[in-house]
């Protein structure tokens, strides 16, 4: 992920010679075998078991008819990304870390990301639903007796894991893929989950004070970061203000109520030519019927939920709101210091309530349910500060660029990062309610085309510090 993001980024390692991983000495590595916790083989079985399940949730209800068609130009047909899966796992845990032969190499080339854009993939020679769920299950035994006699030491490909970790998180970028193909899905539901019934405690405040100074960014100890969360580095802030929680569906309202897609003045200029357009007015799946705001969820017609964070708005629209609301979107620092640092210890902690994993009083996460949360949930999920839901719900646009850290260096292939760096991509953190947590982390990064809306997409804004 999601988006590419994780929905539109491929997750391909092909090497037209060799699909092989950087050098040891060009990669980031993890802790030596001393440090490494213990549970690890467990914890990438358990990983790459979940993600399967979560697989299976999102394919086995669908028709034949509905997997093998496309949904949206934007999206893959549903079985592509399940063959993918297969291939991806094992191009790199079969092929790479076994040394052995493809078992079906007359389909490389069909689920090569880079080779076929998603408006071509219906019309490949793509493996049905029935074979496509034989060949992933066929890779996945194999791997899980790979997993069992491998050390994982090394390399910086095995050490501590990395490489099972770095599959059973393109399995869930791919599950939060299906997610979306499934949003953009016409015709009945066929996805069920319980109403979120998170804690919540209305915040005291609607902005938080971020002291300036320094702070670390990023991390070179993660033991399954990707390349472009490395590596640790100080990053220094001013002062400023940012929102408790993400903005509102009620709030965004009032930005369309008050004219807002109708006001050149708050539009960054692609982003008004993109509106006017397209006939925007509001957020992607929404629509005004009887005086009221609806929209469409996973099938389901229902009344736009004022207390949840807006949704499947694109940067561009997030950015005209917090112009309009006289702020501004957050840098990429700005959020990541608002996640992580805490001002009484001076460390960046892995999560913002602490270096814990994610529990459910504490995020929405992993698809336990269908949509965000209301604003102001999960008060144990706060950062030290208190700002609210950092982790999980949505996705929050920054205003940043997708651009590499001092010292960043590509690793197993340049096609996961390298290759998207540059002002195209705007940054996305914090997950949303479609991540799972194997895929989400204080440190972990997203990003995606700033027109993007079907991605699980909203924001938080803030302001320069002071009165």
């Amino acid at each position: 992920m999601s988006t590419a993001s994780r929905a539109g980024r491929p997750l391909d390692p092909r090497d037209p010679v060799h699909p092989g991983p950087a050098p040891a000495a060009a990669a980031p590595t993890a802790a030596g075998p001393a440090e490494r916790p213990p549970g690890l083989r467990e914890r990438a079985a358990l990983a790459l078991t979940a993600a399967r399940v979560r697989t299976a949730g999102l394919t086995d209800p669908v028709s034949e008819q509905d997997l093998v068609a496309q949904h949206s130009p934007l999206m893959s047909p549903l079985v592509w990304d399940l063959a993918h899966i297969g291939n991806m796992e094992e191009l790199w845990l079969l092929r790479n870390v076994a040394g052995r032969a493809s078992l079906h190499p007359e389909i490389d080339p069909l689920y090569d990301a880079f080779e076929h854009p998603r408006a071509e993939r219906p019309k490949l020679p793509l493996l049905g639903p029935d074979e496509a769920r034989r060949y992933a299950a066929e890779v996945r035994g194999r791997v899980f007796d790979l997993l069992e006699r491998t050390p994982l030491e090394g390399t910086a490909l095995l050490d501590s894991g990395y490489v099972f970790g770095m599959i059973a998180q393109h399995e869930q970028q791919h599950d939060e893929t299906m997610l979306i193909t499934h949003q953009l899905r016409p015709g009945a539901p066929v996805l069920a989950a319980p109403e979120p019934d998170a804690p919540y405690d209305p915040p005291t405040a609607p902005e938080v004070l971020v002291p300036a100074g320094p702070f670390t960014m990023g991390t070179s100890a993660e033991p399954w970061a990707l390349d472009n969360e490395r590596p640790a580095h100080t990053r220094e802030t001013g002062a400023y203000w940012i929102d408790t929680a993400p903005v509102t569906n009620a709030a965004y309202e009032e930005f369309i109520a008050d004219g807002g897609y109708r006001e050149p003045r708050w539009w960054a200029a692609p982003g008004w030519e993109q509106i006017r357009t397209h006939g925007i007015g509001a957020p992607l799946f929404w629509r005004r019927e009887g005086g009221q705001w609806l929209r469409r969820r996973f099938g389901v017609t229902e009344p736009v939920p004022g207390e949840e964070p807006v949704l499947h708005v694109s940067w561009y629209e997030a950015d005209a709101y917090a112009r309009w609301a006289g702020r501004r979107l957050p840098t990429e620092e700005e959020w990541e210091k608002a996640a992580r640092h805490d001002p009484a210890t001076g460390r960046s902690t892995r999560y913002p309530w602490g270096d814990g994993d994610p529990t459910a009083d504490r995020a929405n996460l992993g698809q336990r349910h269908l949509r965000p949360a209301r604003a102001g949930s999960y008060p144990a999920g706060a950062s030290p500060l208190g700002v609210r839901q950092l982790i999980g719900d949505v996705w929050e646009w920054t205003s940043s660029d997708f651009l590499p850290y001092p010292g960043f260096r590509p690793f197993p292939y340049r096609e996961y990062s390298e290759v998207f760096f540059g002002p195209e991509h705007k940054v996305l953190r914090g997950g949303s309610f479609a991540v799972d947590q194997v895929a989400c982390r204080g440190t972990f990064r997203n990003w995606d085309l700033p027109v993007r809306r079907q991605i699980f997409s909203g924001f938080r804004t803030a302001r320069d510090g002071g009165a």
